[in-house]
Order: structure tokens, then sequence, then C-alpha cells
């Protein structure tokens, strides 16, 4: 019965791995479109979210499974407590790319102008946060996953300062407002996957040591 179990677990961590192998290659690609607003890998972008929903659905209901039929205790319960968790964040993920690249998409089609909002600093520090709260899962790293939490105010702190920015260039250029109301959206987009990417962190502390710290309560 245990190595049934055990057997299970391991299937499930691969397969959490190999969403969270899916997420950070869209994130990858999502940056090449959004710093070259191309509209083609956008819209290949879109297309794949299916299969992240599916892998989704397939995860939650493989823990739910485990934790009907032999109802772990201690560290396995923490550890697929946690896994539908980051399975949740990561969709979510997931469809903030997706919201990302349908932007990209509608910016490509509209009449634009000289103002353009330079995302390559924050997307390059989402993409490390992602990269790093995934990395910090496969090695079980409570000091990565407490790094991936010291990110998230810088990417803050630009998205603050691309919604100042923008709306300095709307107020000039009310003519250009639907093609910079979709740059402002891209930074709140942005900034939703460093906060799915600081849960995702999180819920790896407490998969550890069974600290939960959201909240504050670190």
């Amino acid at each position: 019965m245990r190595q049934n179990f055990n057997n299970e677990l391991k299937n499930i961590k691969r397969t959490i791995l190999t969403l969270g192998a899916m997420i950070e290659k869209r994130v990858e690609d999502v940056k090449r479109a959004l710093l070259t607003f191309d509209s083609e890998l956008a819209g290949a972008i879109v297309k794949s979210d299916r299969m992240i929903d599916e892998l989704e659905v397939e995860i939650e209901e493989e823990c739910l499974k485990v934790l009907a039929l032999y109802q772990p205790v201690a560290n396995d319960l923490r550890f697929l407590v946690s896994v539908i968790k980051i399975n949740s964040d990561l969709e979510r993920i997931g469809d903030q790319l997706t919201n990302i690249s349908r932007r990209i998409q509608t910016i490509a089609k509209q009449k634009r102008y000289d103002f353009v909002f330079d995302y390559s600093a924050m997307v390059e520090k989402v993409e490390v946060m992602v990269t790093l709260s995934l990395d910090s899962l496969v090695n079980m790293d409570v000091d990565i996953a407490a790094h991936v939490l010291s990110l998230d105010d810088e990417v803050d702190a630009i998205r603050s300062d691309a919604y100042k920015v923008i709306s300095q260039a709307i107020a000039k250029k009310p003519e250009h407002t639907d093609y910079l109301l979709n740059l402002i959206f891209v930074s709140r987009h942005l900034e939703r996957v460093a906060d799915h990417a600081t849960n995702i962190a999180e819920d790896v502390i407490y998969m550890i040591n069974g600290e939960i710290i959201r909240h504050g309560s670190a």
C-alpha cells in the first residue's frame, strides 16, 4: 500500500513539474511577443492555453483521488495541499499570459505612434520570479522561495511607474487612449503573474516546513 502511495506522489510531482515547464516556456514566448508586438506568436500562445487548462484539471483530480484513497497525514498531506494550490496558481499564470497575448494582438492591429513603454525590465523580473518559484519546488529550497518573495515589490514598483507614465501619455494624446489602455492592462497582467509566482514560493515554504507566510504572517 505504501509503495503505491509513494508512486502516486512521485507521479503527481512529475506532472506538476511538467505543467511548470509548460508555463516557463510560455513566459519566454510572451516576453518575445511583447517586446516585438509579434501578433502571430501571441496568437499561438492563446491557442495553447487549453493544454494548460487540461493538465491543471488532471493534476487536481489526481491529488483529490490520492487524498480520498490514502488519507495522508503530516508531510504527505502538506505536499498534496500545496500541489493543489500551486497547480491553481500555474493555471492562473497561464490565463494571465493569454490575456497579455490578446492585448498584444489588439495593440498590433491599432494605429501606433511614437510612444513606447519599455516593458523589458518588468517582463525579465517576472520571468525570473516564475523560474525561481519553480526551481524552489524542484529543489525543495526555502532560500530560493524566499528570494522570489523579495522580488515582488520591484515588479509592483515598475507597474506603478507604467501606470503613471502611460496615464500621462493618455492625457496628452487622448486620441490614442485605446492603444495606451492596452499597455496599462499589460502591466497589470504582468503584475498578476508575479503575484502568482509569489504564491507558489509561499506554498513551497509551507510544503517544506509547515510555515504559513501569506498575508504578512511571516
